[in-house]
Order: structure tokens, then C-alpha cells, then sequence
């Protein structure tokens, strides 16, 4: 078994290494692998079951294709150039991952096969004509992880029914994701009677001035809405939280709320890295984009840290107990 470090060397490795000259060693296939994080922080949830996903399809990298990894550290401005970069190596398909890097991808190619693997609804954010007919050349897998951003407000309300004043972080730099999180979170808070304060945060120095100003809106609770950012900083967004005695709900990764956090709540995104590699090989093998409806993986968890809960002094309602897929003691 390959260890986890060893495995994210080898990324690096042959994202370093120039096509052409993987081209000479080995005659294989190539997919583009193309994503706004890092290599560390999609590990477990994304590339491990996209790697399943292709094998499922009859693939094995090393034996029967290649991968190129080109990763943007989370960094935004970076996808266009490395999608571009992905585009003159002429790799057979290109796998996407976020919003961001769809916009890239398709700016890059009209031709090369893309299958994206995103939180968002893939019809309203332009990706695709509809979900059934993909049409041109992009197919992949939705999370509608961002449709359950009103569900988190929810919840949190549920948690805290006192608080008149709750937070939603988002990630200004994600334009894709920010503004429909945005105004969805803006419509549930108005049919719970609640005021909602939208806050502003791209980088990790912004986070200490979020928790402050929470404090002084008198804030009863902060949800942290999907962002690639975001998740890869949930250890450090779980201890502010703590240090602030913030209820707090994340988007997504049970992490989160193991690293003590008070929930997180989202969709099972393992399961759609599987799917879209699944997809990547069907297009290897023939398979028109165009031809592959969307799929959406509907696999949703819950997981409350109760620990957290009663250092808050919460009382938390039995009917969430019972929905939590995970309860944390």
C-alpha cells in the first residue's frame, strides 16, 4: 500500500515532470487532473475515490493511463494557466474540481472532454444546458452542495432558537459560489426571522477580524457556507470558534466538527470523485461528454459535536440527535 505522503510526492513529482517526456516513457492515455486546491487537501476526499472510480471503468494509472495533476493551492488566479497548460499537453480528458476551475477549463478547450465535480447546481452556474443533455464537452457529477446552505441557517437556528443575529462566511473571490450562497442564506434567514450578516474572507489573516466583528454584531452563531478555501482551513476556523465560544456550522467534512466544531453538514463528496472517475474512463473508452447526463450524488451527513454543544450550554433538540449520522462525545 502506497503511503499517504509517498502518494502526495508522487503528485508533485508528476506534475513537475513535462508531458512530452511522460509521453516517451510510457504511451498512455493522459487525463488532466485540474483543481483549486491542494494536493494535500483533496487526498482523502477527492482524488483517492476518483482513482477508484477510474479503476471501476477498467483503469489502473501506471498500467493503463496517466494522470497529470495541476494543482492552485488556493489560489484562484492560478486556473487559467494551468488549465492552459493541461490544454497544450493534449491530455485525453480533463477532471475539474470547483466552480473556478470549470470557468477555466472551458475557456481553455472546446474540444477536449471535461468533467467537472462541483457543490454547485451546474445549470445556473452555465456549465451546462441541462442536466439530462450536458451537450458540448462537459459532463460530471453535483453535489448541490451549495443548495444546503438554507438547511445549515436552519439547523444552527434550531441549535441556538434565541439568537436574532447570525453570520455567513464566504469567500468573496469565489464569484461562482459567494453570491448564490449568498442570497439563498439571505432568503431562509427572512423566513426565520432572523438578520443575516454576510462577511468577507479570503485569506487567513481575514478570519481574526470575522470573529471579532461577530462579537460585536452580538452574533448568536456563524455558518460557514462551501468554499475550497474554507474546508481547507477548518482546523484553524474550528478553534477560533472555540476561542470565541461561536456556534459554528460547516459546509462540509465531518473534520470540522471533530476538530471541534459545533456541526457540519453537506454532501459525501467521496462519493462523487468515484463517479467522476467513473466517467473519466467511459470517455476513454468513446463515450461522448455530451452523451453522459449529470450526475448527482445525493449523499448528505450530518455530524454534531456534542462536546461542543455543552461547553456552549446548548441544549440540543432530540430531533437532531436522532438525524445525526455521527454524534461526537
Amino acid at each position: 500500500m502506497i503511503r499517504r505522503r509517498e502518494f502526495i510526492a508522487g503528485l508533485g513529482s508528476a506534475a513537475a515532470m513535462p508531458l512530452a517526456a511522460r509521453a516517451q516513457q510510457a504511451p498512455l492515455p493522459v487525463i488532466g487532473y485540474l483543481s483549486a486546491q491542494s494536493a494535500d487537501d483533496e487526498y482523502k476526499i477527492r482524488v483517492v475515490p476518483f482513482l477508484q472510480g477510474l479503476k471501476e471503468a477498467g483503469y489502473v494509472v501506471g498500467q493503463n493511463v496517466a494522470v497529470e495533476y495541476r494543482w492552485a493551492e488556493n489560489q484562484y488566479d492560478r486556473l487559467p494557466a494551468l488549465a492552459a497548460d493541461l490544454v497544450r499537453g493534449r491530455v485525453s480528458v480533463i477532471i475539474v474540481s470547483g466552480d473556478l476551475a470549470v470557468l477555466a477549463a472551458r475557456a481553455a478547450t472546446t474540444t477536449i472532454p471535461i468533467v467537472f465535480n462541483v457543490g454547485s447546481n451546474p445549470v445556473e452556474a452555465g456549465h451546462v444546458a441541462s442536466l439530462a443533455r450536458p451537450g458540448a464537452n462537459l459532463t460530471g457529477v453535483t453535489t448541490l452542495n451549495l443548495e444546503l446552505g438554507p438547511k445549515r441557517l436552519e439547523l444552527l437556528h434550531e441549535l441556538v432558537p434565541t439568537a436574532t443575529d447570525i453570520g455567513l462566511l464566504v469567500n468573496p473571490t469565489n464569484r461562482v459560489d459567494a453570491e448564490p450562497q449568498s442570497r439563498g442564506a439571505q432568503a431562509a434567514a427572512r423566513t426565520l426571522g432572523l438578520r443575516l450578516h454576510i462577511l468577507h474572507a479570503s485569506t487567513e489573516h481575514d478570519f481574526d477580524t470575522i470573529f471579532a466583528s461577530l462579537v460585536q454584531l452580538r452574533a448568536g452563531g456563524l455558518v460557514i457556507s462551501g468554499d475550497a478555501f474554507f474546508t481547507s482551513r477548518y482546523e484553524q476556523l474550528a478553534a477560533l470558534a472555540i476561542r470565541h465560544v461561536m456556534p459554528t456550522i460547516g459546509a462540509q467534512y465531518r473534520e470540522f466538527a471533530a476538530a471541534g466544531g459545533l456541526m457540519s453538514y453537506g454532501a459525501i463528496v467521496t462519493d462523487a470523485g468515484r463517479l467522476a472517475g467513473t466517467y473519466a474512463g467511459r470517455i476513454l473508452k468513446g463515450e461522448k461528454p455530451s452523451d453522459l447526463p449529470v450526475q448527482q450524488s445525493t449523499k448528505i451527513e450530518m455530524v454534531l459535536n456534542l462536546k461542543t454543544a455543552k461547553a456552549l450550554g446548548l441544549t440540543v433538540p432530540q430531533s437532531i440527535l436522532l438525524s445525526a449520522d455521527e454524534v461526537i462525545e
